[in-house]
This record gives structure tokens, C-alpha cells and sequence, in this order.
């Protein structure tokens, strides 16, 4: 059986489906359905079993779970604007702590979702304490658990490996609310509003200009299932592209995929911001201080670990999304 904590959302769901592809169907699912709407996710998964989070939460405490073959410990809270360290560090740091413990002694592989959020405002994304201060309680929480890891790195008694995702979007991300993709939104806002907004110019960077390290997640789920097929293989390791790119191409290529699907020609950014398809709002005063305005992902340890395949850009990645929505008619 292979565990799949958070398995009903969006990265979660994802990687059921990757396991589904390669024939894996005993598969246990743990989420929090308390707001049902995630269900959506995993009508089209093939699973063996659901448990609520503080069932599995306490039968991992009695050590009353056997026959598993690996945990993806994909459950967390992402709001990176929650201020409830009291609550983010039992839900992030402490779960995952108790989940290390256990599989370390049941002998069982561990992979587990960190964050690009460790290193804080950056510029240097490299996978050390050198280059890590994170900006909030989210990013501490991730932080926190990745120096257990170190820790241990010389005296594990099976694999352990921590992926800190970058800026994550694709397919089943509906129910995370403003904490979907910035491609979510723009696909929404498009649709509904006939423009997309991005936030103007702030720390030195143009309107729309901020740049991040956009991954799509089939990408996300090939590096999980990667290290899944290599036991041998553990650490902390980043999971982006490698590419920054401005969110004013993630907003170009939804308006413009969107457009095609309609038989309309495509725009350059300039014609967008002239027809007004594309505007700017100012940078939120709350946001400042407190917001990654430039991430990418240094792939140096990842590559050397053996991962060799291709990622997506945001061109190829988001064009992909939208279409799948729209032949889902989502949007």
C-alpha cells in the first residue's frame, strides 16, 4: 500500500493519478473532506481506501498501520498568510516529525513536500542554510522539519527525501481558493471579467515584471514518482525549472490560449495592455516586506541526484492547463 497524505488535493490528487498510470491502485488516500469540495479531485482516482487526517494522525501514534510500501506526505497548510504559528507548526512541522519517526522505524520510504518559501526573500536558491530565511510561519514550518532531515541524513534507516516546491500550477488547484495559481486566477478573470490583473511595479521590478520559477505539476509529480523508483536516493532537493519567468508571461499565454480556442488571433503583451486585456493593480501595502518578488530554482542537486528529464515553461505548462480546463469546461 502506499499512502497518500493530502491525496485529495491538488498536488496530492496529482500524484494518485501519476500512481494510477503506472498501475497502482492500493492506494490510501488522507485528507480532510471536512469541506467536501475537494472530492472532485478523486472521482477519476482509483483508490483503495480514505481516512480523515486525525484518524491516520492517531493510528500512526499506535503504530496501527502495516503493509506500506512508501508515504508521500503531501498534506499541509500552503496559506503562506496564515499567522497561526501555534496551529501551522503542529499541522506542518509537527505531523510531518511524528510521520519521519515512524517511518524510520517501520523501515518505510518517506517523501514529503517542503517549500521554496525556506529562502525567504533569496536571491540564491541553493539547498543550504546558508541562502534559507524564510518571510513567514508557512516557510518556518517547512524550514523547521528540513533541518530534522539534515540532522539525520548520516544514520537514516530508509529514504527521506524533502522537495521544496516552487510556484506549483495545474490541473485540480480549484479549491485552494487566492491560494490557487496566479494562472488559475487569470484563466477565472479573464472569463468572468473580460481583462486580467496583475499587480504593478514594486521592488524594482516593471508592472507585471516580478519573476518566479513556475512549475507545472505533471513536471512536480514526475520528480516525486523519480525518487520513488530510487531508494537509494536521499535528501533535500528543489523542485522547479530552473527558469524565472515574469508573470507577465503566465498572463500573456492564459489570454492568449483562450483567445486561439476562439479563433482569435493571438497579442503581444504591449497589444494587451493597450486593448486593456491586461491590467495592473498597485502593489499590495500588506504583501510588501513579506513577498518573493524574484524566485528560481538552482537544479544542481536535483540533476546530480539523476534527474535528467525536461520541465515544462510557462508557454508550453499554462497553454496545457487551459486547455485541459476547457476541455473539461471548467472554464
Amino acid at each position: 500500500m502506499i499512502i497518500v497524505t493530502g491525496g485529495a488535493g491538488f498536488i496530492g490528487s496529482n500524484l494518485v493519478r501519476g500512481l494510477n498510470r503506472r498501475g497502482h491502485t492500493d492506494i490510501l488516500v488522507v485528507d480532510d473532506l471536512t469541506e467536501g469540495d475537494k472530492f472532485v479531485n478523486l472521482v477519476d482516482c482509483q483508490i483503495a481506501d480514505y481516512m480523515h487526517k486525525d484518524e491516520f494522525r492517531e493510528r500512526i501514534a499506535r503504530g496501527q498501520l502495516a503493509n506500506i510500501e512508501a508515504i508521500l506526505h503531501q498534506g499541509a497548510c500552503s496559506d503562506t498568510t496564515e499567522r497561526n504559528g501555534r496551529y501551522m507548526l503542529d499541522n506542518n512541522y509537527r505531523v510531518t516529525l511524528e510521520l519521519f519517526q515512524f517511518c524510520q522505524a517501520k523501515h518505510i520510504p518517506l517523501l514529503y513536500a517542503s517549500s521554496a518559501a525556506v529562502y525567504g526573500a533569496g536571491p540564491v536558491y541553493v539547498e543550504d542554510a546558508l541562502y534559507e530565511s524564510p518571510l513567514n510561519v508557512y516557510g518556518y514550518s517547512k524550514f523547521l522539519f528540513d533541518q530534522v532531515l539534515r540532522r539525520h541524513l548520516e544514520t537514516l534507516t530508509a529514504p527521506v527525501v524533502g522537495l521544496r516546491y516552487f510556484n506549483v500550477y495545474g490541473p485540480s488547484e480549484q479549491h485552494k481558493g487566492r491560494m490557487a495559481s496566479v494562472a488559475f486566477h487569470n484563466m477565472n478573470q479573464f472569463q468572468e471579467q473580460g481583462h486580467v490583473r496583475l499587480f504593478g511595479g514594486w521592488d524594482g521590478y516593471a508592472d507585471g515584471g516580478q519573476l518566479r520559477d513556475f512549475v507545472y505539476v505533471d513536471d512536480v509529480v514526475d520528480v516525486n514518482l523519480f525518487f520513488l523508483d530510487h531508494p537509494e536516493k536521499s535528501g533535500i532537493f528543489n523542485c522547479g525549472t530552473g527558469r524565472a519567468q515574469p508573470f507577465n508571461d503566465v498572463a500573456r499565454t492564459v489570454v492568449n490560449t483562450l483567445r486561439v480556442h476562439k479563433n482569435q488571433p493571438a497579442l503581444s503583451l504591449a497589444e494587451l495592455v493597450d486593448r486593456q486585456l491586461l491590467r495592473y493593480i498597485p502593489f499590495p501595502d500588506d504583501l510588501k516586506g513579506r513577498y518573493q518578488s524574484h524566485t528560481e530554482a538552482d537544479l544542481s542537486q536535483l540533476r546530480g541526484a539523476g534527474y535528467d528529464r525536461p520541465f515544462r515553461d510557462v508557454q508550453t505548462g499554462v497553454a496545457a492547463y487551459v486547455t485541459a480546463l476547457l476541455g473539461q469546461g471548467r472554464i
